[in-house]
């Protein structure tokens, strides 16, 4: 019998998560595939209510940064965002056309489109953030896939190293700490 993965909920902490697609297959390898999935994590974070810090979209994997989900944990979380992504990429296309979606094609003939379990790593310290968002925006670069991170359009780079808009909004860190949130706060009952 394998060790379960043990995971670290309630602390407040970030978490480091990273997925497969099943055995690394290129499930993700186009860019359609990779708007899609953006696009549905956007509607996890809305649903879920987490922050996202920072994110990469490969071929074969995803990495993000994110905090604790207010509604649910990350396992459901990534439960939800795993099965819409599937369902998305895996259902028919509405009208046949005359081109062959071969990558497509591929997903369909697998018995799964994701690995069954993932990876995550809390985060606890600003040097541990930066390292985690240096190694994710480093990834399409060292792939070959890219020379340079700001190239790679479906990562979270170009908003954290100059500011720019990416196709999906960027949490700050700050906004667990701004005023609204800290009225909220206080504006909770104990647990009793």
């Amino acid at each position: 019998m394998r060790n379960p993965l043990r995971r670290f909920y309630g602390r407040g902490d970030l978490h480091f998560i990273t997925f497969s697609c099943y055995r690394r297959r290129r499930f993700l390898g186009t860019p359609r595939a990779r708007y899609r999935f953006v696009k549905i994590l956007d509607q996890a974070r809305s649903r879920f209510r987490f922050l996202l810090i920072g994110y990469v979209v490969m071929p074969e994997h995803v990495h993000l940064l994110v905090s604790e989900p207010k509604k649910g944990n990350l396992s459901k979380v990534l439960q939800v965002l795993k099965q819409k992504v599937s369902r998305s990429l895996r259902k028919p296309a509405r009208k046949p056309s005359a081109q062959l979606s071969l990558a497509f094609a591929a997903t369909r003939d697998s018995p799964a489109f994701w690995q069954r379990r993932f990876y995550d790593f809390n985060v606890w310290s600003e040097r541990k953030v930066r390292e985690k968002l240096d190694y994710m925006h480093r990834n399409p670069m060292q792939r070959k896939l890219v020379s340079h991170p700001k190239d790679w359009p479906w990562s979270s780079w170009s908003h954290c190293e100059k500011g720019e808009v990416v196709l999906i909004r960027i949490d700050t860190l700050d906004e667990e700490k701004s005023p609204a949130s800290l009225a909220k706060r206080k504006s909770q009952k104990p647990h009793p």
